[in-house]
């Protein structure tokens, strides 16, 4: 490591500690000097002691015997120190909080880490450490606001993830490239994932943006699983118009996406493709607004009393994984003759997987049978989420998104006609 390296990691160090104790003076800056246990100059000085703790631990580093001497007495001392002046700050002010001892110890160790380590991850660091820092008021308000149904559903997600999903079989079952138990438990947790977004969104934006806020979040993973979240929770007596608004947004994502991936898998097929989606998106999109802003939310409307009920998550994940099998069935069935029906049924569960499989069969497709083939697997699944609106959802939901699926289904469609007068 030359010279000039060792510079810029130092550099990190300070800068590190400069940045903290920017946020935690600022949060002190009514108090008069002598009246804080640590400041903008304090925390600066204590990035430099974890960085230069870090060049006398790496001098030394050959001799293994005393290979982390100098960091855990440097950080030991520091602590120390810390929680001494604290303790008599929080007896002084009755204010108790270890937050600026804790602090302190972080800034010493990404200071260390700057020079001993990656400096990326130093760097990182360092910008969570301020962001959590400068997040109190907000993290706090939300802890507030917290209620046992939402905790409680956070913890049944986090155990299906992180200790369920991995133990189950992932090998598929079944005739036809069968169905994949971890592919269910997968569906499940995205829709639980996307009901719970929806439930913090309104708790946080309230209903009319809360819905289409997270109807467009839900739209980066799934449109379908988002109908189908939002069309059980109107049935179950939400708002309607804001659930659908919701909806119509993830349409328009699904459609925007499609867009990108054609970009991103088959430059070719983009003259006759790109504008017809970018079309039916705005027109979803526009649809969507209008029907969030002109909704005026009664009083009495609340937040979904459960964000997350497994049981029903898991049978319209277990049905979506099946309509999916039924595509892939028919695909062997009808062969490449009938790749037009074979992208049809792959809509009625997602676009994704049609558009992926034809633009990887470019090499032998015309490129107007392939423009067709995705165009339909995109009208397929308007389609088919208006049809799972109808039979999930409630009247008022299911129609706003029929309206809305027409309404850009028609307009994508008239400007592929326009661009492709062969279809």
């Amino acid at each position: 490591m030359d010279e000039f390296e060792l510079f810029q990691r130092m550099g990190l160090a300070v800068a590190i500690g400069a940045s903290v104790g920017v946020e935690r003076h600022w949060r002190e800056r009514d108090e008069g000097e002598g009246q804080r246990t640590a400041g903008i100059r304090t925390f600066t000085l204590i990035g430099m002691m974890g960085g230069a703790a870090g060049l006398i631990e790496r001098s030394i580093a050959t001799d293994s015997a005393y290979s982390g001497v100098v960091l855990s007495g440097f950080l030991l001392a520091l602590t120390l120190v810390m929680a001494i002046f604290g303790l008599r700050q929080a007896i002084a002010e009755q204010s108790y909080s270890v937050t600026s001892v804790v602090t302190a110890m972080l800034t010493f160790a990404l200071g260390a880490l700057a020079v001993l380590g990656d400096m990326a991850i130093a760097s990182a660091g360092g910008v969570v450490l301020v962001a959590i820092l400068a997040s109190r008021e907000f993290l706090h308000a939300a802890i507030r606001r917290l209620q046992w149904a939402e905790l409680r559903s956070a913890i049944i997600l986090l155990a299906m993830t992180f200790v369920l999903l991995p133990i189950v079989p992932t090998e598929p079952l079944g005739p036809f490239g069968g169905v994949s138990p971890s592919s269910i438990l997968l569906l499940a947790l995205m829709l639980g994932s996307i009901s719970f977004a929806g439930y913090v969104a309104v708790r946080l934006l309230g209903p009319s943006r809360g819905d289409i806020v997270a109807g467009a979040i839900g739209g980066l993973v799934s449109s379908t699983g988002t109908t189908v979240a939002f069309a059980r929770r109107s049935k179950a007596g939400e708002a309607a118009q804001t659930l659908a608004s919701g909806a119509i947004a993830a349409g328009a994502v699904s459609m925007a996406r499609t867009a990108m991936v054609v970009v991103s898998l088959a430059a070719v097929l983009l003259p006759s493709l790109l504008a017809p989606l970018l079309t039916g998106a705005a027109v979803m999109a526009l649809y969507g607004l209008v029907l969030a802003w002109r909704h005026v939310p009664e009083p009495a409307q609340g937040s979904p009393a459960n964000p997350f009920e497994l049981w029903a998550v898991t049978k319209m994940a277990a049905l979506l994984v099946l309509v999916a099998f039924a595509a892939r069935a028919a695909t062997q069935y009808f062969g490449s003759a009938g790749l037009i029906v074979a992208s049809a049924l792959s809509g009625l569960a997602d676009v994704d997987a049609a558009t992926v499989t034809v633009t990887g069969m470019l090499g032998s497709l015309e490129p107007g049978l392939a423009a067709r083939a995705i165009g339909v697997a995109v009208l397929s699944n308007l389609a088919a989420k208006a049809l799972y609106a109808s039979l999930i959802g409630s009247r008022p939901f299911a129609l706003h998104v029929w309206v809305s699926s027409l309404l850009a289904g028609g307009a994508g469609l008239a400007v592929f006609m326009v661009l492709l007068p062969s279809v």
